[in-house]
């Protein structure tokens, strides 16, 4: 009787205590829901289920495969490729801050939850990313077996028998990516923390003409103190999120964008949704090149002229076209005029939002290279 309140009253414990985030002020926590409190060892035990390759079908990718700490927990791909081979439609979203997004990947206008989110890699077949569909049992039994593992399931879940199941898997893996959060690059020690020296004037003389309305407009896609407009957060409203054609193709013929890559138009089939993507944060832009949701443009200097000209022009190709004259972009996408200086201190301003300290915090690295 005595052992198992013990096992319970930990078990409360566990899953009731505050959890130190380690967040700096102004900035605010993540929503966590309540069917999955935070504790440090979920975390952990999230973490070291990030990088074990054993949640793929061949036992050759991870997570991490596809999101890459030094990268901004993106891999450096225009495209992101699966544990067989199979290349996905888009390139792979930054992590950043994820525990603040209303709604996760480019397109879904309903996918809120990380925890639900986790089960699209792990058992998705259009396309293939890590195929674990069917090989379930076996991977639970391998980290079953896996001291690291026995250890870390039952102080994550406290009291749960079967503790080895998918479902505390996904959760492990919420609570370790809620944990990736960046909020401490130049940028934030000038604006948040009163450093008037951390970034450069040119990154200053940027900060200006990218909160701009009449120059460049760049903040209202990418508002908020994330840098990708809406945002959940402990105790905040329930934000709206906003699908934004940017006029990055304008094809002839149905559709103006290139299959698969038709935006929210995937989930809706209504025409006026074509080319429609969510903002990514620009948190760690100058790290996560190739841009877009296709990875179509390499550079920071490429997107800003994409972006002046209100749409890029393909002059020859399957995908010729001029995205200005698209009949879907965004109307708050007009173009602008910028001098040689200014789109350098443009480009200053946003490689001020690199967090490198983020992109090498022992907390949110491999555990299995120790």
């Amino acid at each position: 009787m005595w052992s198992k309140f013990l096992l319970l009253f930990t078990a409360f414990l566990a899953q009731s205590g505050a959890f130190d985030w380690h967040i700096p002020k102004p900035f605010p926590r993540p929503a966590v829901p309540a069917d999955n409190p935070m504790n440090p060892a979920k975390v952990e035990l999230g973490r070291y289920l990030f990088y074990d390759k054993r949640m793929s079908s061949n036992g050759k990718t991870s997570c991490a495969t596809c999101h890459r700490q030094e990268l901004a927990f993106t891999d450096g791909r225009d495209q992101a490729e699966g544990t067989t081979g199979e290349l996905h439609p888009r390139s792979s979203m930054s992590l950043a801050n994820v525990g603040y997004s209303p709604l996760l990947t480019w397109v879904n206008p309903s996918l809120s939850s990380l925890e639900e989110q986790a089960r699209i890699p792990m058992f998705g077949s259009e396309p293939i990313e890590l195929g674990l569909n069917g090989y379930e049992d076996r991977f639970l039994g391998d980290i079953g077996r896996d001291a690291v593992y026995q250890k870390l399931f039952p102080e994550a879940f406290p009291g749960e028998n079967p503790v080895y199941t998918i479902g505390n898997v996904t959760k492990a893996l919420a609570a370790f990516e809620r944990t990736i959060i960046s909020v401490n690059s130049p940028y934030d020690r000038y604006r948040y923390g009163n450093d008037r020296n951390a970034i450069s004037d040119a990154a200053k003389r940027g900060e200006v003409l990218f909160f701009s309305g009449e120059r460049t407009g760049c903040f209202q896609c990418h508002g908020s103190w994330n840098f990708n407009g809406a945002l959940r957060y402990e105790g905040g409203p329930l934000p709206h999120v906003i699908f934004q054609n940017t006029g990055l193709y304008n094809l002839r013929g149905e559709l103006s964008y290139p299959a698969p890559n038709t935006g929210l138009y995937q989930y809706t089939n209504r025409r006026k949704d074509v080319g429609k993507f969510r903002a990514p944060t620009l948190r760690n832009i100058a790290v996560t090149a190739p841009y877009m949701h296709d990875g179509s443009i390499a550079t920071l200097a490429v997107v800003i002229d994409h972006y002046a000209a209100g749409g890029r022009t393909i002059s020859s190709g399957p995908y010729a076209g001029i995205g200005h004259d698209n009949p879907n972009k965004a109307l708050n996408l007009r173009g602008f005029k910028l001098t040689d200086v200014e789109k350098s201190d443009l480009i200053a301003f946003l490689e001020s939002l690199t967090d490198t300290e983020f992109l090498k915090n022992p907390s949110l690295a491999d555990p299995w290279r120790r």
